[in-house]
């Protein structure tokens, strides 16, 4: 199956600046050395705490920020190393669904703009065809036309959330960044979304990247999952083995948390210690250890590789010295 997209070694760094002078005195690890690969058609989960740079990850992939090292790859074009001419064209082809509506529509803009508006930049068609193009966006996302002329804010979370993918299918892409697109929506309403994507991935061969901290939403939805703690991953596989063999500590005090929606139910939760270490000061050794029941001497010295871990077939990887053995 054809690759899409390959990440590597890829590192956000945000300065930390203080004192009159403003001087850098130290960085936010937010993304710290990710690699992974996508292929076209599939779903890959990217799961984890707030604040482990899932957002920032899918930011600096879309280049809307720009990486302080390693690479991306789109169909083995290298997107950081792109200008800005070279690089319009391939936006057609990868766009973001983002977490709140509300803020990631323009308020002063009618829906009849907000989804012209890529058309135009990118020269498709003329007046005639662009409306008849975002007639039919509505009508795929499940909006009616009586919609075009009304601004963002006359919509339920729901609507918006559908005129903003609406939005991302305009120019017919391969690749979709999600960045929590139900998370700020009643859960009613986070099933239709769910289920639009779902839709939409099977009628145009979508290929989905989809951010989350819901790993019971990340389930349904996606075909692998990757795990990250403090800006690094620290564990894939495809999503059955995730949930059901997990490697990592950190992954089964997750799914530990999962709600089980049987009453007679007595999963065993793990409780983690302690708080999420600061990402500009990031311990040493495994990111992990200060709140894993399992640390050793190693843990607190040397940071564990992504080994494989299973056959070439079935995947599973994992960043733990004692992967698998607790």
């Amino acid at each position: 199956m054809e690759q899409i997209l390959k990440v590597d070694n890829l590192k956000m760094h945000f300065p930390v600046k203080k004192g009159v002078l403003k001087r850098t005195v130290g960085h936010v690890h937010a993304v710290d050395g990710i690699s992974f690969s996508v292929l076209k058609g599939e779903t890959l989960g990217i799961v984890g705490e707030s604040g482990c740079g899932k957002t920032t990850l899918g930011r600096t992939i879309m280049n809307l920020y720009r990486p302080t090292s390693g690479d991306v790859y789109f169909r083995d074009i290298p997107v950081n190393r792109t200008g800005h001419k070279e690089l319009l064209p391939l936006r057609r082809d990868f766009q973001m669904i983002f977490q709140d509506p509300f803020e990631s529509l323009n308020s002063r803009h009618t829906v009849r703009y907000i989804l012209e508006e890529p058309l135009i930049i990118h020269r498709s068609g003329n007046r005639e065809w662009r409306l008849k193009r975002i007639e039919e966006l509505l009508d795929r996302v499940g909006l009616q036309k009586s919609s075009l002329d009304r601004y963002p804010h006359e919509f339920s979370g729901g609507q918006r959330q559908r005129i903003g993918i609406a939005r991302a299918l305009a120019l017919n892409p391969m690749l979709l960044i999600c960045d929590e697109p139900v998370s700020a929506l009643d859960v009613s309403i986070q099933s239709q979304i769910l289920n639009l994507l779902m839709d939409l991935q099977n009628e145009f061969r979508l290929t989905y990247i989809f951010i989350s901290h819901d790993l019971t939403v990340v389930r349904h939805i996606s075909d692998r999952v990757a795990v990250m703690y403090l800006g690094r991953i620290v564990e894939t596989a495809d999503a059955d083995s995730i949930y059901t063999g997990a490697l990592h500590p950190y992954t089964k005090a997750l799914i530990s948390a999962i709600p089980d929606p049987d009453p007679e139910s007595r999963r065993e939760r793990i409780i983690l210690q302690g708080n999420v270490p600061s990402p500009v000061n990031p311990p040493e050794g495994c990111h992990f250890h200060p709140r894993c029941p399992y640390a050793k001497e190693i843990c607190r010295k040397s940071y564990p590789e992504l080994k494989q871990y299973g056959d070439k077939i079935n995947q599973h990887h994992a960043a733990c010295h004692f992967a698998g053995e607790f």
